[in-house]
């Protein structure tokens, strides 16, 4: 019994289909159009090369079946002038050879007996011949003929012409003439006409393929550059834009398009951050000025000291905490402005040694400063005393007992850079997480909770600092494997101008 197949099985047959044509067809547009070309004049060739064949061998069966007839028919005038015998002899007349490339005549009489020939012995082609006659109502017709022993008489091809006439002759006896063209000229003819096509078949394939290539590549070449403009917009870099082929081709039009997106793009987020910016601004007086009238309430015994006391201290420890997510948001929207103020030479292993200093000794962990020599980079110092201050406030939450400050060269790796490391052993940043710590308000769900006093936005601060100065902030691995995370800020030595600080 016989079973239809299922839709799963139809799916999974489509998904076969589906992944051998995405494993084999061409990555790239440049690719899959020279195939195309290179298939489409394949398809061309064959084609047009089979027609042009079909074409030429049965031009040339024509003219040598015309020819043939003419032969034969001229050897049949003469049953009318009795020129031919009229009963078969022994041995048989033999007729001039035909002209106009021609091979061989031979007249049968009704019996199939010979007549008269132009070959010396036509015993066997007269058997293969005999059982071709004109169909009733005609009296002439021709066939091509496969392993006719006239082949050996004309050359070395199995394919003959055969033309018969009947005319009727003197005494109402009807004799057969055939006239045979070996087919020696139109196999040598389509032979030379299919190697030339076959020859030169792969070159007009490649050739098809190397110019749908480089006219898809000139075509392409303006997708190319918008490409990479488009691709090199960032954050940081809004006012840029694709560049405009002249034309209105799709191309162009594309062009204008992305344009006009990265318009609106580059409004929407300029808007978003002067947004930020006047509301954090404005935010900073009210909070201030809260925060000064709970100081003063708890600066007085009595209020410090009634039942609204803890109440007062916890309004006084979140006010402080919106004081400092206010500021941080300001200097956010600073940096995305991309102010810009006269660098200077800055000493990042004394930016390290003044951080250290500036932390009291005590319970926490214990922070250490490696800098064997000064690490001179220019830019803007109140920003990289931030920078480094927001790494050590990060390392000193979620460290053990020790954080190493580490200001160094930026060696071969780094050439022209200096190097400034943070490193804690603390439970560290799995690499899925190493690049979401550095956006705003994120958070590592257990090892990073909102009751550790962070506000979400230092290491986005500290990141947005060291891109702005033309370097960058990572976190790695610790170079002893030790359980902990290292972040890494490389900054060039380089002058530069920085964005202005808070």
């Amino acid at each position: 019994m016989r079973t239809e197949p299922g839709p799963q099985s139809q799916k999974q047959s489509q998904n076969r289909t589906t992944r051998f044509w995405h494993r084999f067809r061409p990555a790239s547009m440049r690719g899959r159009t020279a195939t195309a070309a290179a298939l489409a004049m394949a398809l061309v060739l064959a084609v047009g090369g089979g027609w042009l064949y079909v074409l030429l061998r049965a031009n040339l069966l024509d003219n040598t079946t015309s020819r043939t007839e003419v032969a034969a028919r001229k050897v049949a005038a003469q049953a009318d002038t009795g020129a031919l015998p009229e009963v078969p002899a022994s041995p048989a007349d033999v007729l001039a050879s035909p002209a106009d490339g021609v091979d061989l005549v031979l007249v049968l009489d009704e019996a199939g007996r010979v007549v008269a020939t132009s070959l010396r012995s036509a015993d066997p082609l007269a058997a293969a011949l005999r059982d071709l006659r004109p169909p009733p109502g005609q009296d002439s017709a021709d066939r091509v003929l496969t392993g006719s022993p006239a082949a050996a008489a004309g050359g070395s091809r199995a394919d003959v012409v055969v033309v018969r006439a009947t005319p009727p002759g003197h005494g109402g006896r009807v004799r057969y003439v055939y006239a045979v063209t070996v087919l020696s000229d139109v196999d040598d003819a389509t032979h030379a006409i299919g190697v030339a096509l076959l020859a030169s078949a792969p070159p007009l394939i490649a050739l098809a393929a190397a110019i749908a290539w480089a006219v898809t590549g000139l075509a392409l070449r303006p997708v190319t550059a918008i490409r990479r403009e488009l691709a090199a917009v960032s954050e940081s870099e809004l006012d840029r834009r694709v560049p405009d082929p002249a034309g209105g081709d799709e191309i162009a039009l594309m062009a204008r398009t992305v344009n006009a997106t990265l318009d609106r793009l580059e409004q929407a987020v300029t808007r978003q951050r002067q947004f930020v910016a006047d509301a954090s601004h404005e935010l900073r007086n009210p909070i201030a000025a809260v925060r000064s009238r709970l100081e003063v309430a708890l600066a007085a015994g009595p209020a410090s000291e009634g039942p609204d006391g803890p109440s007062v201290r916890a309004a006084l420890r979140d006010t402080e905490r919106l004081q400092r997510i206010a500021a941080d948001l300001l200097l956010l929207a600073r940096l995305d402005a991309h102010a810009t103020r006269a660098a200077e030479p800055v000493d990042l292993a004394l930016v390290a040694a003044e951080e250290a200093a500036r932390r009291p000794a005590g319970g926490g962990p214990r922070l250490v400063v490696v800098a064997g020599e000064p690490v001179p980079v220019r830019g803007d110092p109140v920003q990289l005393e931030r920078l480094l201050a927001n790494l050590v406030d990060n390392a000193l939450r979620y460290a053990a007992s020790e954080v190493r400050i580490i200001a160094r060269g930026g060696g071969p790796e780094h050439a022209a850079h200096g190097v400034l490391e943070v490193v804690d052993d603390g439970p560290g940043v799995p690499p899925p997480a190493r690049d979401r710590v550095f956006e705003r308000f994120a958070r590592l769900d257990a090892a990073r909770a909102r009751e550790t006093g962070g506000t979400g936005l230092g290491l986005a601060i500290a990141r947005g600092i060291a891109r702005a100065h033309g370097g960058d902030l990572t976190v790695r691995d610790r170079e002893d494997e030790r359980p902990g995370a290292r972040f890494v800020a490389v900054l060039p030595a380089s002058p530069a101008r920085v964005p202005a600080s808070s």
